[in-house]
């Protein structure tokens, strides 16, 4: 399998060592990465050839896979170029773009390109062992009522987003679709149904330079960024939120509460999904799934220990499952994957349409958005 690397960033330097054990058969023809920090992920991937300009790269070579691995801001360019080449198989990290226009752009390419078979996203909790339990619990929750849901950072990875280009949201999009998106993904594919209206609020508290610490803390020597990284977490710089609650109204009547914190000294990522006939509860940091009958409190699944078969350490083991999937799917083997460019792009707009409440100070309504992109989606069918 002819592969080439658009953007060797931290997500596809993790993961590619699972889908060459997964992929015998891949070939690492090239890497299109201007770095220079990225010198350590260049000799390990060890592609035949290094360009710094994907469109040189893509002249100059066919390609059976595409993995696009580059700052959130250049996904758009970088996924344009992918899918008007013929590789057949092309895959994004999460999040796809970074705002509306961005979205109904894409949607508007995946129609004209035949995307929605090509393009697999990086939503990487979806393959997990605990969301995989959640949806197979489906028959026994019922129809989903409300879900009260959270993502709360511990300080090392909170000072990270603060040092990183993630903290300007003109290049990552907003903390809401950097990190957040996966958590929103997941709830919205239990709810099954698109957002309808969303309101929010939050904002900066601690990553600022009146609560720099005067005995520089070992998180701040955590995971340091390399590109258009600045040392200190607590300059002020950058609009990203260290903290922020979100409301979201599905079209079908289910509602969401919704948490962040990137100060929280005791992490946790957990969901109470509550339903007409049960309520699942898990948390993929303290890695426990409990499925509880609404009519007579019997608990049908408590498991203290889902998914530790794999490495926890990479997404819950979730990464490891992914490229198992993929790879299987790109054989042809699995008929579909647990989730579309399209889920990951309709999760998208709920994160963005979090912030854009966050900001405006209002509750934002999506049915007019929704109505153009699905029409973007369809473009191809009316040409």
């Amino acid at each position: 399998m002819k592969t080439g690397i658009i953007g060797l960033g931290n997500r596809i330097a993790a993961i590619l060592p699972f889908l060459r054990e997964t992929c015998p058969d891949l070939d690492l023809v090239a890497v299109a990465d201007p770095g220079p920090a990225h010198e350590d992920r260049l000799a390990e991937a060890a592609p035949t050839h290094h360009y710094s300009d994907p469109k040189e790269m893509l002249a100059n070579h066919g390609f059976d896979l595409l993995l696009i691995g580059s700052p959130n801001h250049l996904h758009l360019d970088h996924l344009r170029q992918a899918l008007a080449s013929d590789t057949p198989h092309i895959f994004a990290e999460k999040p796809v773009v970074i705002s509306l226009e961005e979205t109904l752009e894409l949607a508007r390419l995946l129609a004209a390109h035949d995307g929605e078979a090509r393009v697999a996203v990086g939503m990487v909790l979806r393959y997990s062992a605990l969301y995989r339990a959640l949806r197979a619990a489906a028959p026994q929750i019922g129809e989903v009522m409300s879900i009260e849901a959270s993502e709360h950072i511990a300080p090392y990875h909170g000072s990270f987003f603060m040092r990183d280009w993630r903290r300007d949201s003109a290049l990552s999009g907003g903390f809401m679709l950097e990190k957040c998106c996966h958590d929103i993904d997941l709830y919205q594919g239990a709810v099954g149904a698109r957002p309808a209206r969303v309101a929010s609020f939050g904002g900066r508290k601690k990553y600022l330079p009146a609560h720099r610490p005067s005995d520089a803390p070992d998180y701040l020597k955590v995971m340091s960024p390399r590109w258009g990284g600045t040392p200190d977490a607590y300059s002020g710089q950058g609009d990203l939120i260290d903290y922020q609650t979100a409301l979201v109204e599905y079209q079908n009547g289910a509602t969401m509460a919704f948490h962040t914190n990137m100060n929280t000294p005791d992490e946790f990522r957990r969901f109470a999904v509550i339903g007409t006939e049960g309520m699942a509860e898990g948390d993929f940091i303290r890695n426990y799934f409990k499925l509880t009958r609404a009519y007579d409190s019997a608990v049908l699944i408590d498991d203290p220990e889902i998914g530790k078969a794999g490495d926890m350490t990479h997404h819950y083991g979730a990464d490891e499952a992914m490229c198992r999937d993929l790879a299987a799917y790109w054989r042809g083997e699995l008929p579909e994957l647990p989730l579309t460019v399209t889920d990951a792009l309709e999760a998208g707009v709920t994160a963005l349409a979090m912030d854009q409440a966050r900001r405006e100070g209002r509750v934002v309504e999506l049915t007019a958005f929704w109505a153009e992109f699905d029409a973007a989606l369809s473009t191809k069918a009316a040409a």
